[in-house]
């Protein structure tokens, strides 16, 4: 089986060309190819002979997915379905904004969490996703595009949870960001979790991320009957957790809390998250429940999200309402399926 170079580090890549009986500098070469002139194959790297070019594509791959499917919003958002050398599907979407973009990246084949307003985890976990697998998201989009510099921010909030596959997502973390990797800032990475909170206190000891929880509710009872991971973890535990989190200078953790109309979108829901993140470094994204087939639940109206929103304000806490964009190509949070007939 041809290795996946997308998935090997910078060390990874200088140790696998001496096993090709190359010099290690050679390595360093089809590294920059790879993640930094985003080469479609070996043919492309101009700098290798070309006896060698031809032996490399005997023994290694650089396209451990493929593009079957782009579907594109009114509101200008891009959902692709890849399907993976297994078979399996998954999707990113791309979030064009005024002056860069946006790509949401997934980092399961479906998710175990089961959070009752998230589709992807209706279907279950097929499986983990390779370090490769992950930045291939983002290879394939940014070679895509007409202006690839204008796709600056990144984040981990597709199908899937992220810190249940720690060490993959951390790996493609790392060739992400670093200067001889893809170069992206860290401060234009987001990592969202749905809360595992023994894994977010290793990943602050382990990388610099920009952090986003999906709390949803301020008290256990109803945060458990939506997240079923908050019987394991907690809200005591996850905010425990999260305080202890290093955040560089004037950085903040992102809450995100999807507003569901009768269940945690009153004032006294609003009162209790206040209290909950009371002397923290946080900013909170109220999102609007997306609809979902066979859901039972409903968003507010615009009028109760605004009134919970200025609740937030008034204690001092930098409060977005984010707009859902790609709903009309179930694109927007909690839509992604990775259903091939979609």
């Amino acid at each position: 089986m041809r290795i996946d170079l997308k998935g090997l580090d910078a060390q990874e890549f200088e140790e696998w060309a001496t096993s090709q009986g190359l010099d290690k500098y050679r390595g360093r070469q089809i590294r920059e190819w790879t993640f930094k002139k985003l080469a479609v194959s070996f043919q492309d790297m101009t700098n290798l002979p070309k006896d060698m070019r031809t032996l490399l594509e005997e023994g290694a791959s650089l396209s451990p997915s493929e593009t079957v499917k782009i579907q594109v919003s009114k509101d200008g958002t891009k959902k692709l379905l890849f399907q993976l050398k297994d078979g399996h599907y998954i999707e990113s979407v791309l979030i064009p904004e005024r002056d860069h973009s946006t790509l949401c990246v997934s980092t399961q084949v479906g998710c175990a969490m089961g959070c009752r307003f998230c589709l992807t985890g209706k279907h279950g976990l097929k499986r983990n996703m390779t370090p490769g697998e992950i930045l291939d998201q983002v290879i394939q989009v940014k070679r895509a595009m007409n202006e690839p510099e204008r796709l600056s921010n990144v984040v981990l909030m597709g199908m899937g949870e992220p810190l249940a596959n720690y060490n993959a997502v951390t790996k493609a973390i790392g060739n992400l960001i670093a200067e001889d990797g893809m170069n992206f800032s860290h401060r234009k990475v987001t990592l969202s979790t749905c809360g595992l909170a023994p894994q977010i206190k290793k990943l602050g000891k382990h990388i610099t991320v920009n952090l986003a929880v999906s709390l949803n509710a301020a008290d256990d009872i109803t945060r458990s009957r939506l997240m079923p991971v908050n019987r394991k973890y907690p809200l005591k535990q996850l905010i425990q957790t999260c305080k202890a989190f290093p955040l560089p200078n004037r950085r903040m953790i992102t809450f995100e809390y999807i507003l569901i109309k009768g269940i945690n979108d009153r004032d006294e829901d609003a009162t209790r998250l206040v209290k909950l993140l009371s002397g923290m470094r946080a900013k909170i994204n109220l999102i609007p429940l997306n609809p979902l087939p066979g859901l039972d639940m409903t968003p507010p109206t615009m009028e109760r999200i605004q009134h919970f929103q200025n609740i937030l304000i008034e204690h001092h806490f930098t409060t977005m309402i984010r707009q859902s964009k790609g709903q009309d190509i179930s694109a927007a949070c909690g839509q992604l399926s990775g259903e091939e007939s979609e």
